[in-house]
């Protein structure tokens, strides 16, 4: 009698199985999905080039992902999708959505350990201060 209950739950427990697997790497593609679009974001805030700025992104997205890339003079968007399916019956798409402004490089400026910008000191030949990027991911 035994057997006969266990085969009947076997397949019920084995999809269950499969789809609570399933969930936990669509999970896990979100999560590479927003740390990819942050970290493109982040490093064409700080006007590195896009060939640069996408081979990160691609780099930490799930495999297939697509990158965009927009931005104007002051900001810049980077957008990482990924399409999954779960356990072979839907397909879901997981995206994140980055956002920085461009950093402002000013000649002259240079910002060091508190002890080397005290009064009277110069700055080193060269030195440039950047503004931090502010990122803004919606998820």
């Amino acid at each position: 009698m035994a057997t006969a209950e266990f085969a009947v739950v076997l397949p019920l427990v084995v999809g269950l199985l499969i789809w609570v697997v399933s969930t936990v790497a669509l999970g896990v593609d979100q999560i590479r999905c927003v740390d990819a679009a942050r970290l493109a974001a982040r490093s064409l805030a700080r006007s590195d080039a896009d060939g640069v700025a996408v081979g990160l992104a691609r780099s930490a997205a799930p495999a297939g992902a697509t990158i965009t890339v927009s931005g104007s003079s002051d900001r810049v968007t980077v957008t990482v999708a990924s399409r999954r399916t779960i356990a072979g019956l839907a397909g879901w798409t997981v995206s994140s959505t980055a956002t920085a402004a461009r950093e402002v490089v000013r000649a002259g400026a240079w910002a060091g350990p508190a002890e080397d910008t005290k009064p009277g000191r110069a700055s080193p030949p060269g030195a440039v201060l950047a503004a931090p990027a502010r990122v803004r991911c919606d998820v």
